[in-house]
């Protein structure tokens, strides 16, 4: 992990696109604004784990009849 100082105002860059600046900072909470494409999603890390989390349950729910699909693709072909 790279740990890096900053002060109100500063900012550090991730890749090209990506800009986080520091907006605040009061006791033992920062506030950070990130400036990213639109298509770069960005979310704080407990929200991301429980999208990935569903995106897996969706997963596992979902039961394919492999069967049906290989004879919709066949269906395609003719």
């Amino acid at each position: 992990m790279l740990v890096l100082t900053r002060k109100v105002d500063q900012s550090i860059m991730i890749g090209d696109q990506i800009r986080v600046v520091v907006v605040d900072v009061r006791g033992d909470q920062v506030k950070l604004g990130i400036d990213a494409p639109r298509e770069i999603m960005v979310h704080r890390q407990e929200i991301y784990q429980e999208i990935q989390a569903e995106n897996q349950r969706a997963v596992l729910e979902k039961e394919i009849d492999l069967g049906a699909l290989e004879r919709i693709i066949k269906d395609s072909q003719a």
